[in-house]
């Protein structure tokens, strides 16, 4: 009989790409995790590994049997999924992982809802941006992630991932109260074109929404400031320094001279999802997390769908929602 703890092992060699960094995300060591291949090439009487050069590579045998192997997997979070379920409410530890901005605004305070309502669940919360969050769900070391939707993510269509999106984050026009701008109802992008920009860092996923956003609009940001962390944003914001385009649902520092204004038309966004190993959506603990996750962005919506606001206002709006 194939075991499937091996299996999982010649998964995690095709996830990582070499079958040491396989073995050190699977807490093994290199040795071990090559025997435990080896071992399951006996077991099916063929051979999965292969010398290439100073490594070695996955057979043809072995990409035959991993496109198997994916759909067991997923069989087999199924079933525990189901047999949880038959044991009343969720109990048992569900971990949750997101990047800052999804922690504060949704897993955070669904950790708290899930524990008023589930005294018999320990909820456990991981900040991991989204490259990670899918390594983590891999492993199994998560159960949900709420990650944003990025180009190097794994395909919607990906057999070891179901991903569903939660909700479309529209980026604000970050200005200094003192702009001559910060009053109207909308500002064009066009409006701002010969404005210094603060934008993140090259490998920021932001800056590529802003980039792509100017581009649309015709032009290319004079880019006086590059800064990824949304409070350093701001405030460089309130020093006078430039203009940003910021998230909504990122949370302005309190006593920040600034003001949101929409940009209207076609505004960037960024796209948040949720994450899980396929199979296991219907666990107790996974389910009930989906549900307040659910429940809490409708909730919100129409704080964060505001148009300009104050930095004090917002902070006032975001904590009246978070209580809700």
């Amino acid at each position: 009989m194939m075991d499937l703890r091996r299996l999982n092992v010649l998964r995690a060699v095709d996830h990582y790409g070499t079958v040491t960094a396989a073995a050190t995300a699977l807490h093994l060591t290199t040795s071990a995790a090559s025997q435990q291949i080896r071992q399951l090439g006996r077991e099916l009487d063929v051979t999965l590994l292969e010398p290439l050069g100073r490594t070695v590579r996955l057979t043809d045998a072995a990409r035959t049997l991993l496109a198997h192997a994916d759909a067991i997997e997923a069989r087999w979070q199924q079933a525990r999924a189901e047999l949880h379920a038959t044991q009343g409410g969720p109990t048992g530890t569900l971990r949750l992982a997101a990047f800052p901005t999804a922690m504060c605004r949704l897993l955070g305070p669904v950790a708290a809802s899930l524990r008023a309502r589930h005294p018999s669940l320990t909820v456990r919360l991981r900040e991991a941006e989204a490259v990670d969050c899918f390594d983590l769900l891999f492993t199994g070391e998560i159960d949900l992630a709420v990650v944003e939707a990025l180009p190097a993510n794994p395909p919607v269509d990906d057999p070891r991932f179901e991903q569903h999106t939660l909700l479309t984050d529209p980026f604000d026009l970050l200005l200094p109260t003192g702009h001559e701008l910060a009053d109207q109802p909308t500002v064009r992008l066009t409006d701002v074109a010969d404005e210094p920009w603060i934008v993140g860092l090259p490998d920021d996923a932001a800056r590529a929404h802003v980039l792509a956003a100017c581009t649309a609009a015709g032009f290319s940001p004079a880019i006086a400031h590059e800064a990824c962390d949304a409070s350093l944003v701001a405030t460089l914001v309130h020093l006078g320094l430039g203009v940003a385009l910021y998230p909504r649902l990122s949370q302005l520092p309190p006593g920040l001279d600034v003001r949101r204004v929409p940009t209207g038309g076609n505004a960037p966004a960024r796209t948040f999802l949720t994450c899980v190993r396929r199979g296991g959506r219907e666990a107790p603990g996974v389910a009930a997390a989906l549900t307040a996750v659910h429940e809490l962005t409708a909730a919100t919506a129409p704080a964060t769908g505001a148009s300009a606001t104050s930095a004090s206002a917002t902070a006032t709006a975001t904590a009246t929602a978070t209580a809700t």
